[in-house]
């Protein structure tokens, strides 16, 4: 008994495969355009005009090289946001950093932590679909 896939006319077989190949094409120009739209948000708070330094935005972005007390936010930020607290805040007003400047390693933190997130999706998922592939 012969399966479904080849019991089917051979046009059909060669519209699914066109199909398929534009269902990739959109989904290539999306994910183009959504990483062209990350890349800008990344620009943006690295390099862009800010109150915190380039290098502060840097380093919350990639959560690492901050002293305390504003590595204990932004850690809390990026892996703990349900835990933080106007006293985390206070604490790092108290060692001089301005509301502005808080906002923006905020904002670095979060997306740092997004970015993080997503990329590590991304290769789970490709490592999931090599295996699947090998076999």
């Amino acid at each position: 008994m012969g399966s479904t896939f080849t019991s089917l006319p051979a046009e059909h077989h060669a519209q699914r495969a066109v199909n398929g190949q534009q269902e990739v094409y959109r989904a290539v120009l999306t994910e183009d355009k959504k990483r062209a739209a990350y890349r800008a948000l990344e620009d943006r708070i690295l390099n862009g005009p800010g109150t915190a330094t380039p290098d502060q935005r840097a380093r919350a972005f990639s959560n690492a090289g901050l002293s305390q007390p504003l590595a204990g936010l932004v850690g809390k930020v990026a892996t703990r946001p349900a835990q933080v607290t106007e006293a985390d805040f206070a604490a790092a007003r108290a060692a001089g950093f301005s509301e502005d400047q808080l906002f923006e390693l905020v904002i670095c933190a979060a997306v740092g932590q997004s970015a993080r997130l997503y990329d590590a999706g991304l290769a789970a998922l490709a490592g999931a679909i090599a295996v699947q592939e090998d076999g």
